[in-house]
C-alpha cells in the first residue's frame, strides 16, 4: 500500500513539475521518499518531458508560470467555461424548460492534408481553443449541466510512440486533466460511448452542438448517426453564446491584440520602405510575411492582398503575381496572428513614392472619411450605422471631386457611393480576422470590442460615373480599433497613413 501511494505521488509530481509548478511534498515519516532516487529509478527527466504544446517548463520564452497559452492564465479558461454555462442557464428562452439537462459539445479542428500524408499547418478551431487552451487536433470538450451540477470532460488522443515519432508529442490522457484544468480527461475512443451513456441516463437533454460548420468530420459522422435517433433530445447551436463571450476582450486579450497590431504595423511600414518599381507583388508579399514572422508572429492571419494597379479593384485579389509598374499604386491588406490573436491592416501607396494628382485626390477622400468614421465610434454606434455613414460621406465627397454628378439626389447618393465601395466599412476582430460571426453588426459597440474601420474607393470601367482618368485606381485604408469608455483607441497607429508619411517611406528606397 505504501509503495502504491508513493507511485501515485510520484506520478502527480511528474505532471506538475513538467508544467513548471513548484511542489511541496508532505508525507508520513513512515514513508521516506528520495526524489533523486525516484527520478533515477523511473528514468524520467520531468523538466524535459514533452507535451502536445508548449508549457512554462519546455518553452519559458513563450509561457510564464501559471499560463496555459502565452499571456492567458489557466484560470482564465476555467472562468470562460463557467461563464458559458452561466449564460446558458440564464437565457430567457430556456426558462420554460427548467428540468432540462444540458450537454455541450465543442470539437477541436482536425488536420487537413494538402497531399497524401503532408498536412497543412494546423490551426485550432478558435471556439475550442478559447474554452480549453488545448492546441491538439481531434479533441473534444464536453460540458454537462444537470441542475446545479456542472462538469467538464476533455477527450484527447492517447499517447502513441509510433504516431509521436512522425507527428510530435501528445499530451495524453493522464496529464490532460491537470494541464487543462478540466474535471476529467478521457481518450477520444471513449467519446461515443460516453455520449450514448449520458443520453440514456438523461432523457430530457438539450444537446448543444453546431452542425452547420463542421470542424471535425469524423466526429460529425458519429454524432449524426446516433443523435438523429434520439427523439426526446432538443438540438441547438452554441455559436451565439460562444461568440457573445468572445466579443468582449479581456485585458490579457487586448494586450495580445496590441502586440499583433504592432508587429503587423512595423512589417507593413518596412515593406512600403523597401518597395520599388519592378518588384513583383509576390516579393512584396514575401517581405511582409518575413517581417511579421521575424518579429514574433506565428504566421500571417490570412492570405494577403498585394494588388498593384487595376488589380486593386478585385476586393479579394490574392494571386499576387504581377510586376508593379512605375506609376502604379499598391494596395496591401495584411495582418499577422500572434499567439492566437489577429491583426488586419490595409495600406495603399504609390510604388515610386509620389501620388499622381488623381491618386492623391482619391487617397485623401478615403483617409478623411476613415478618420471621421473612427471618431464616430466614440458615440458607440452600430457597425451598420458606420457603414451607412461611410456611404453618406463618400457620396458627398465624390460629388465634390467630380466622380458622382451633382445632379444625383440624396435618395440615389448612397447607392452611387456603394458602387464605388461595395463592401462593409467594419467587422469584429479578435482570434479570427472576421471574428464572432454570429454577432450582428446591428448592435451598438461597447467597451472591450475590437473592430476594423476600412473605407475604400474602387474605380473601374464598369462604373459609368467616373471620368476616364480615374479608371483603374483602387484605394483602401484599414485600421484596428479598440472601443473604450474614453473613446476609440487605434491599435494600428504605428502604421503610417498620412500622405507625407506614405510618400516619404515609399521614396526611401528609390
Amino acid at each position: 500500500m505504501k509503495m502504491y501511494l508513493v507511485n501515485k505521488l510520484v506520478k502527480l509530481c511528474s505532471n506538475k513539475l513538467a508544467l513548471g509548478h513548484r511542489i511541496r511534498l508532505k508525507y508520513s515519516t513512515n514513508v521516506e521518499i528520495s526524489k533523486n532516487v525516484t527520478l533515477q529509478n523511473r528514468n524520467i527527466n520531468f523538466l524535459q518531458r514533452s507535451y502536445g504544446q508548449p508549457t512554462a517548463a519546455t518553452h519559458p520564452h513563450l509561457i510564464r508560470r501559471g499560463e496555459l497559452l502565452p499571456g492567458i492564465l489557466l484560470e482564465d479558461f476555467k472562468h470562460r467555461r463557467s461563464k458559458l454555462i452561466e449564460n446558458i442557464q440564464k437565457d430567457s428562452s430556456l426558462s420554460q424548460m427548467p428540468d432540462r439537462t444540458h450537454l455541450l459539445i465543442i470539437p477541436s479542428a482536425s488536420k487537413v492534408y494538402m497531399s497524401e500524408k503532408i498536412p497543412y499547418v494546423f490551426r485550432q478551431n478558435t471556439d475550442f481553443l478559447y474554452f480549453t487552451g488545448c492546441q491538439e487536433p481531434d479533441s473534444v470538450l464536453v460540458m454537462t449541466v444537470n441542475n446545479d451540477n456542472c462538469s467538464s470532460t476533455l477527450f484527447v488522443r492517447q499517447k502513441d510512440s509510433q504516431s509521436e515519432l512522425w507527428d510530435g508529442p501528445r499530451t495524453g490522457v493522464d496529464a490532460a486533466t491537470y494541464m487543462f484544468g478540466v474535471d476529467q480527461a478521457l481518450p477520444t475512443s471513449e467519446f461515443e460511448n460516453y455520449i450514448k451513456s449520458f443520453l440514456r441516463e438523461n432523457k430530457n437533454t438539450i444537446v448543444w452542438y453546431d452542425h452547420t460548420e463542421v470542424v471535425q468530420p469524423e466526429l460529425e459522422k458519429k454524432l449524426s448517426n446516433f443523435l438523429s435517433q434520439s427523439a426526446k433530445q432538443v438540438f441547438d447551436s452554441l455559436k451565439t453564446f460562444i461568440h457573445d463571450i468572445r466579443l468582449i476582450k479581456t485585458a490579457a486579450e487586448i494586450k495580445l491584440m496590441h502586440e499583433s497590431c504592432d508587429i503587423a504595423s512595423a512589417a507593413i511600414a518596412k515593406t512600403i520602405a523597401i518597395s520599388k518599381p519592378g518588384m513583383t507583388e509576390h516579393q512584396i508579399f514575401a517581405t511582409v510575411d518575413y517581417e511579421c514572422r521575424m518579429n514574433g508572429a506565428e504566421y500571417l492571419a490570412y492570405p494577403p492582398v498585394v494588388a498593384s494597379g487595376n488589380n486593386a479593384n478585385v476586393i479579394h485579389y490574392i494571386t499576387n503575381n504581377q510586376v508593379v509598374a512605375d506609376g502604379d499604386m499598391v494596395l496591401m491588406d495584411a495582418g499577422c496572428e500572434y499567439h492566437g490573436y489577429s491583426s488586419d491592416i490595409t495600406r495603399t501607396w504609390p510604388i515610386n513614392g509620389t501620388f499622381t494628382p488623381q491618386q492623391r485626390i482619391l487617397y485623401e477622400v478615403v483617409l478623411d472619411i476613415q478618420k471621421e468614421l473612427i471618431e464616430k465610434l466614440r458615440n458607440m454606434p452600430t457597425l451598420d450605422s458606420i457603414f451607412h455613414e461611410m456611404c453618406l460621406l463618400m457620396g458627398k465627397r465624390l460629388q465634390d471631386v467630380g466622380l458622382i454628378p451633382k445632379s444625383v439626389g440624396h435618395d440615389k447618393l448612397l447607392a452611387a457611393a456603394f458602387s464605388y465601395c461595395p463592401h462593409h466599412a467594419s467587422h469584429y476582430l479578435g482570434m479570427d480576422v472576421h471574428d464572432t460571426g454570429k454577432i450582428s453588426r446591428s448592435i451598438k459597440v461597447r467597451p472591450g470590442m475590437i473592430v476594423t474601420v476600412e473605407p475604400g474607393i474602387y474605380v473601374n470601367a464598369r462604373n459609368k460615373l467616373a471620368p476616364p482618368e480615374f479608371h483603374g485606381l483602387g484605394i483602401r485604408i484599414e485600421d484596428d480599433i479598440l472601443i473604450t469608455a474614453d473613446g476609440p483607441v487605434v491599435l494600428t497607429k504605428n502604421c503610417p497613413k498620412e500622405v507625407h508619411e506614405i510618400e516619404a517611406l515609399a521614396k526611401s528606397n528609390q
